[in-house]
């Protein structure tokens, strides 16, 4: 599954990774501190073992002190074992076992205080079966002179090998056995590995508790990190959300930036220049533009009227001259809404505030209605007594446009639904007319200037295409908006929302 929030990769790639890091070094480190264990275990293993050295008969020397190997000496070797108790174990007694046999293999000393393992005492004879006899010394006899006789000297020890270790399992318990032979006795030792693998349980559950600890703090701090890496990205996005044709002299400034980022914000700002200067030029051409016609198109308007008054009454030169004068006029509608729409660019669009009565209004549009489209069912849903804050005059040029593309885009014999709700905070106004289906792309171009959508369906109908991009512009300057509704098929729908009070 793809991620879309790059922050939140970049958070949880970075703890995957300090989790795989800290995963493998607690593993690593678990491992190292248990071959410690075990090595320290052996070496006291080895000590203890060592402990046993018996006489050799042909040695004639005193017993040596500490030496455990004579028949029949229960009571020492039991000492013996008891002690080991102690020795391998820290607070407490761990189970230790023991098992001496002569060099015939008879039994000098069995541990039976294990009734609950005696599987141990098997695993011992094992080991000792396997354990090889200590090596012979090698000694070289010294050259002989044949006047003296040779003097005596006693044989060297045989040293025994360096014992084995090994760890075994029984059904009870897991044992580390260490076994060695002398020439007259042989000895193996098993120590419980139970209070190795508590302390390394204990261990365990530091390291499950802290690592995920660990990898949480990680999260946090790189999710931390990257939103202060991602900060002038977010800049980026804000300034972007600002560009509108009022705020493209915004500019990110460079000076506190990355270096990584500073070549981006470079092309974004020279972006910003170049649509700066180009919306800039555009609507100061269609404010001139339409300032500059506004009085030849006044000038010719009164000329023809004048003319109109001065000729024969159905003459066809009246006819023509009533043609201009129409055309006249739809031109200077044009020319007021390229005005208006060039003020509301520059942010100027000023707006002479009273108290309108929209219920009001909205009858007079219905009046209207009765005599421009009387074949169209009318239903309405409005109160009377709905007030808000505006300009009357563009409000009603909104009212107009609305109620005009419902009357030309409707279906023959179709209807027209206006309907209101209003809050303490807002008052929205909704005119539904049966329709032709738009068509996805162009209800996303709809409020675009001079776009009228499909020209196979539109090129028997009048209008350049300015009316809803005005109104939603009036909208806007009224802090409200005018939007095209989702609605079932074979429909229309346009919400006008208004602040009650500005």
């Amino acid at each position: 599954m793809k991620l879309d929030s790059f922050r939140l990769r970049l958070a949880l790639l970075s703890a995957a990774l300090a989790g795989s890091t800290l995963v493998g070094f607690g593993a690593i480190s678990w491992l190292q501190i248990y071959n410690a264990k075990i090595s320290r275990l052996d070496a006291e293993l080895l000590n203890q073992l060592l402990r046993v050295i018996p006489n050799s008969p042909q040695r004639q020397e005193p017993p040596v002190p500490g030496s455990f190997f004579q028949s029949g000496n229960g009571p020492r070797w039991q000492s013996y074992e008891d002690s080991l108790s102690y020795t391998f174990g820290t607070n407490t007694k761990t189970p230790v076992a023991v098992l001496a046999l002569d060099s015939n293999g008879n039994i000098l000393y069995q541990s039976n205080s294990l009734p609950a393992d005696l599987e141990v005492n098997r695993l011992l004879l094992a080991r000792l079966q396997l354990t090889p006899l200590p090596p012979l010394p090698k000694r070289e006899p010294p050259p002989l002179s044949p006047n003296t006789n040779p003097p005596f000297e006693p044989p060297p020890p045989i040293r025994p090998r360096p014992p084995q270790f090994v760890t075994e399992q029984t059904a009870k318990a897991v044992w580390r056995i260490g076994a060695t032979k002398f020439p007259n006795t042989q000895i193996a030792i098993a120590v419980s590995l139970q209070a190795v693998d508590q302390e390394m349980a204990t261990i365990r559950n530091i390291f499950m508790v802290s690592i995920p600890g660990a990898l949480l703090l990680v999260a946090v701090g790189a999710w931390l990190v990257s939103g202060g890496a991602l900060r002038p990205i977010r800049q980026l996005t804000g300034v972007i959300q600002q560009v509108t044709v009022k705020g493209l002299d915004q500019r990110i400034p460079i000076g506190t930036t990355d270096v990584e980022f500073v070549e981006l914000i470079q092309v974004f700002n020279l972006m910003l220049e170049r649509l700066e200067r180009s919306f800039t030029q555009a609507s100061r051409f269609s404010g001139d533009a339409a300032h500059e016609l506004k009085t030849p198109l006044t000038i010719l308007q009164g000329e023809l009227e004048r003319t109109l008054q001065q000729v024969d009454s159905g003459s066809e030169v009246q006819q023509r001259l009533s043609n201009l004068l129409d055309e006249v006029r739809r031109l200077s509608g044009i020319m007021r809404k390229l005005l208006l729409l060039s003020l509301a660019d520059a942010g100027k669009m000023s707006l002479y505030l009273v108290e309108v009565d929209m219920s009001e209004l909205l009858m007079e549009m219905l009046e209207d209605l009765e005599m421009l489209a009387p074949q169209l069912t009318v239903q309405t849903d409005f109160t009377n007594g709905l007030r808000i804050k505006g300009d009357r005059d563009l409000l009603i040029q909104v009212l107009q446009n609305l109620f005009s593309n419902a009357i030309k885009y409707n279906l023959p014999n179709g209807w027209i639904k206006i309907h209101t709700h209003q809050t303490p905070v807002t008052l929205n106004v909704t005119i539904v007319n049966a329709s032709q289906d738009i068509p996805a792309s162009d209800r996303l171009r709809i409020f675009d200037r001079f776009y009228r959508g499909d020209p196979s369906r539109n090129r028997k109908i009048e209008g350049i295409g300015l009316g809803l991009s005005l109104s939603r512009e009036i909208a806007r300057a009224h802090r409200g908006d005018l939007t095209l509704d989702s609605t079932s098929l074979g429909q229309t729908a346009f919400t006008l929302t208004l602040p009650v009070k500005l």
